[in-house]
């Protein structure tokens, strides 16, 4: 048991020194100018070669990578909008369901022209049982027989007659 622990002991420490050297070491290529000026350099030649590739294939008429991404997230942005105009659709014939109750709408309409026909028979009934069985007056005045067309024009002749006779001038 003692060479075990003495070796887990022994692991330990060596890893740990070797991490504060690795830690050391990376801290002070990091620090080299040499060494920042080189990553630098190499990064912006990594830019630059994707900036080449996607200008070549968009030469080719193909699409880069950031443009697959962008059709993506839109396709996905659809699906989204789409599933929720699905549940709107949903929720509108649930209603139109509950409001259809027990019949179609051709049956309620069936329905409702029956009853306007049973009220208009029960009216006329009514209305035949409201006519009175006494003679209608006999009107003896010859303005009250003319029919209703002349005695129009016979008061559009009495008012242009009034207009005449109050639209003269008066001598002074």
């Amino acid at each position: 048991m003692t060479n075990q622990t003495s070796s887990d002991g022994l692991r330990a420490r060596i890893s740990k020194q070797s991490e504060d050297a690795l830690g050391r070491l990376a801290q002070e290529l990091l620090e080299s100018p040499l060494v920042s000026g080189a990553l630098t350099r190499a990064f912006d030649a990594r830019e630059k070669a994707a900036a080449a590739q996607e200008v070549a294939m968009g030469a080719l008429n193909l699409p880069s990578a950031a443009d697959l991404e962008k059709l993506t997230r839109r396709v996905r942005s659809v699906s989204q909008r789409l599933e929720g105009i699905e549940d709107i659709l949903d929720r509108v014939e649930q209603r139109v369901g509950a409001l259809d109750g027990s019949g179609s709408a051709e049956q309620r309409l069936a329905a409702i022209e029956q009853r306007l026909d049973a009220i208009v028979s029960q009216l006329e009934r009514l209305g035949d049982q409201a006519t009175p069985s006494a003679p209608q007056p006999v009107i003896t005045s010859a303005a009250a027989r003319r029919p209703a067309a002349s005695r129009t024009r016979a008061a559009a002749a009495r008012r242009r007659t009034a207009r005449r006779v109050t639209s003269r001038p008066t001598a002074a």
